[in-house]
């Protein structure tokens, strides 16, 4: 049997273990995972095609350039980074490496932000006013969520200025909902995701995928939306 691709995670909380454990299903070898308590060495971590970052906000930027300086690829879920990404960018453009970043790599969220552009170009002004709302567990740090930005840029780049909430409660994996309300009718669109599996098989889908490209990409391209 041909190895699999090599992967190293860049976090080992849930998203990390999660990754890990549904690995062998999409011929994809962890080499193993950084993490901040063991202080490793850039130049000790294992060799590997791909990394998939599920860390922290604050770490993403210093791993991302370290990896990019030895030729791997990077899958990037982490969200709260976002304020440094145009310079990342930037510094990683030197490197002949692919990289696809997303706040969220369910495919089922990136359909949905799809319909919500789609839909917010059909309802301008028309006289809807628009509303997100999004949940998340009790332990994610930021609020609003990398997907309901996400929304938010479809939405005001149809031209409509739209109102965002957040719910930080238990153990919610991720809920969102786009809304639209006139004086006569309201239309809502959500995702709902019942558990972490989504966003972990769409890492690992991004990684095959990634893998031998040259450049910065979305969930957009891998989904040719």
């Amino acid at each position: 049997m041909s190895p699999g691709l090599r992967v190293l995670l860049v976090g080992h909380g849930r998203m990390g273990r999660l990754v890990a454990s549904l690995a062998p299903e999409y011929g994809v070898d962890i080499v193993g995972a950084v993490t901040r308590s063991a202080g490793q060495d850039p130049a000790a971590w294992p060799a590997a095609e791909v990394a998939i970052d599920f860390s922290a906000a604050e770490a993403v930027p210093a791993s991302a350039r370290a990896l990019a300086a030895r030729g791997v690829s990077l899958v990037i879920g982490t969200t709260g980074w976002q304020a440094e990404e145009e310079a990342l960018r930037r510094e990683l453009s030197a490197h002949e490496i692919g990289v696809i970043a997303a706040p969220n790599f369910a495919v089922g969220v990136n359909v949905f932000l799809a319909i919500a552009e789609r839909s917010a170009q059909l309802v301008a002004g028309r006289g809807f006013g628009s509303w997100i709302h999004e949940a998340h567990h009790a332990a994610k740090k930021d609020a609003p969520s990398g997907t309901a930005l996400a929304i938010r840029r479809v939405v005001e780049a149809a031209g409509e200025q739209v109102d965002v909430a957040s719910t930080r409660a238990g153990h919610i994996p991720g809920t969102h909902t786009l809304g639209f309300d006139s004086s006569a009718e309201t239309i809502t669109l959500t995702h709902t995701a019942r558990d972490r599996t989504a966003f972990a098989r769409g890492a690992l889908e991004a990684a095959k995928w990634v893998n031998g490209r040259v450049g910065w990409f979305s969930m957009r391209d891998l989904l040719e939306l």
